[in-house]
Parts: structure tokens; sequence; C-alpha cells
């Protein structure tokens, strides 16, 4: 998944982008409102956590363009401040959730990772796809209550794939949502990436969890019970 930072103060942001990537987020990041607001509205964005007390152009207004942009990721606000208000401000604006700072890590990944299933229309923190399980907070998977084991990116395209289930999601969105602005993308990556799970999830080919769509893209067919 890709999440959107966009914090002033340099330690916060430094230490947020840190948790996400330690936590398979590829991560891009803003220290004013003006670069937030143009990342807000042209990057590919899973998530986004944005401070309400911008320089430049507030995180209130941000939320509000982003919004009107058509942009409908959930959005994570964080505030300093107390007052109820504020928290119903950015509410009303657009976002989806808040959290006050100071924060514990452990509480900004729960909220963002329920922000996300949400946005997939998943109920659990677990998604169980036929007998695929992916542990969104555990990071691992298993087939039939049998763990398997993925690298790091082979997860992030399971869990976006799994995510999006019957949606034909293509390479270019996977390259974007797994890859932050400015990383270098190989373009046969991908194709590896499903190969690799196609042989682990379904080693005798008897589920075929991945549907692939001549230039169209990739779908995750398996069904959804516990999907909302």
């Amino acid at each position: 998944m890709r999440a959107l930072v966009i914090e002033d103060d340099d330690v916060l942001r430094q230490h947020i982008v840190d948790v996400l990537t330690q936590n398979g987020f590829a991560v891009d990041a803003a220290a004013n409102g003006t670069d937030g607001r143009f990342m807000a509205e042209e990057y590919p964005t899973d998530v986004a956590i944005i401070d309400l007390g911008l320089p430049e152009t507030p995180g209130i207004d941000i939320i509000r363009h982003a919004r009107a942009a058509g942009r409908e990721f959930p959005i994570l606000i964080l505030t300093a401040r107390d007052g109820w208000q504020n928290k119903v401000e950015g509410l009303e604006a657009g976002a989806d959730d808040y959290l006050v700072k100071p924060f514990h890590k452990e509480e900004l990944l729960a909220r963002l990772r329920a922000l996300l299933r949400r946005s997939g229309g998943w109920a659990q923190a677990v998604l169980v796809s036929g007998p695929v399980a992916l542990d969104t907070s555990a990071h691992t998977v298993a087939v039939d209550g049998q763990q398997v084991e993925l690298t790091s990116y082979e997860f992030r395209v399971l869990e976006y794939l799994l995510t999006h289930a019957g949606k034909v999601i293509s390479k270019t969105q996977l390259h974007e949502h797994l890859y932050a602005e400015d990383a270098e993308r190989d373009s046969n990556v991908i194709e590896v990436f499903i190969r690799r799970l196609r042989s682990k999830l379904d080693p005798d080919g008897t589920l075929s969890p991945i549907a692939t769509l001549r230039g169209a893209g990739y779908r995750w067919d398996l069904p959804r019970p516990n999907a909302e």
C-alpha cells in the first residue's frame, strides 16, 4: 500500500515515514501544505496522514481540495489540538479518522489498517478469501491453515489484490501503489511477483486465485466470505 504523509515537523514526519516503511508501506512525504496539496491531488495514494497545522496551506484546505478533485482515499488527520471543534472540522472536510499528538505507533498503524480495510469493503484484520487467509496486522498468509512464506513485495502485491478482490488491477496500478514516487521501477517485476504468488498459493493449479486479463491486468478471483 502507498501512503502519503503531510507533516511539517521534521522529526515526527521522519518517524512516521520510518514506521510505515518498516511495516510494508511505500511512502511519499511532504513538509508543507503546498507540496502536500499537490501530492494529495496528483499522486496515486491508498491512505493519507495529514497534519492540520501546516504552513502555507492548512491541512483542512488540503482535504477539501483533494475531495473536490475526486480523490477518495481514506484520510487520517493529525492534530495537537484537544478541542473537539478541530476534529469535527477535519471530519466534515472529508477526513475519515483522527489521531491526537502525541500517539503510539501501534495506534497509528491500527487506525491506518482499519481505514484501508474499510475502503476495500473488509470488516476484519484477517482477509479470508476461499482457503487463503491474509493477516494484515501480523503480515502472514496461510492456505488451508498452512503458513505460506512470502517476501515483503510478494505480500504487498497479494494484499493489494486481495483488498481489491473482484476488481481488475493493471500492472501500472500495482507499480504505483507498491512504490513511492522516486523509486526505480522494473516493467517486468510485477509479472515475476504474480508468477511467484501463483506458485506459492496454488502449487497444484486447482485454485486459480489470480486471473490474468490480457491487456488489462490482474484480478483476485476467489470469494470473499467475510467482506462487508
